[in-house]
């Protein structure tokens, strides 16, 4: 019995040797794990090549459940890693690749505690590149921007979950420049005219007591009152801060281990 104690013992201490090496040039090397500083649980772990992270890292809550809350898939190939950001409950709360520690290619945000997704972005760079897509918990598109290098520029529309177009406008510089188009949720025209430069100019049309009004937005009367625009908070699908990945950990992960 004493010898197999032993042995187990001894055991133990070969694996404990086994982590946390680093190669002749002083660089992480072999199967490494982190832990919290003050509660001593498992943070991270995953194998490095000579300083470089290769395979799959896993990333821990601070509970004593030791919840998986992010993954790490590393590419060597191309420099890159695919990430995934897991809520509490083990549902994924977005997932993309990165490049250089940047945002690349098409990235997913999903309703919280749900399968269904989100919002759809697409990156180049790490900046906002194409069409952002936000969607319904139904599946129907909520919005649709336009972006390029990280600024709204071109086409926007945001719907009703019925498909009701309730705006339609377009962005230059995130700003509004162009025709925009404003519809309530009766798909009547509230408001229609042009932006320049972010502010109403020319003639639009208003709706006042169910009837379109032109207004002269460069000349317009002090006692008209406009009409109250569709309430955009009812349609927008924003991210909520719980649904977002946790900014410090967002953090950790960009910056090596």
């Amino acid at each position: 019995m004493k010898y197999i104690i032993a042995l187990l013992f001894l055991t133990s201490i070969g694996f404990a040797q086994d982590i946390n090496k680093l190669d002749e040039g002083g660089k992480k090397n072999g199967l490494w794990k982190g832990v919290y500083e003050e509660s001593k649980r498992p943070r991270y772990e995953g194998t490095f090549e000579h300083g470089k992270e290769t395979g799959i890292f896993k990333f821990f809550d601070d509970t004593k459940a030791g919840t998986v809350i992010a993954t790490r898939e590393f590419n060597a190939k191309d420099n890159s890693c695919y990430t995934i950001f897991y809520n509490q409950n083990k549902n994924k709360v977005s997932e993309g690749k990165v490049v250089n520690k940047q945002f690349d290619g098409e990235w997913k945000y999903y309703h919280e505690d749900l399968p269904t997704i989100m919002t759809l972005e697409k990156y180049v760079n790490g900046k906002l590149n194409g069409v952002r897509k936000v969607f319904y918990k139904s599946g129907e598109v909520a919005e649709a921007t336009t972006y390029k290098d990280g600024i709204k520029n071109g086409a926007y529309k945001s719907y009703a979950e019925n498909g009701i177009v309730l705006e339609e406008s377009i962005y230059k510089n995130g700003q509004y420049d162009g025709l925009a188009i404003f519809r309530n949720v009766d798909n009547q025209v509230a408001a229609q005219g042009l932006f320049k430069n972010g502010k109403k100019v020319g003639m639009w049309k208003m709706l006042v007591k169910g009837k379109l009004k032109d207004v002269n937005m460069n000349y317009e009367n002090k006692n008209f009152k406009k009409p109250k625009m569709p309430s955009q908070s009812d349609v927008k699908v924003e991210v909520k801060d719980a649904e977002k990945p946790n900014p410090d950990l967002e953090k950790e992960l960009k910056s090596k281990m």
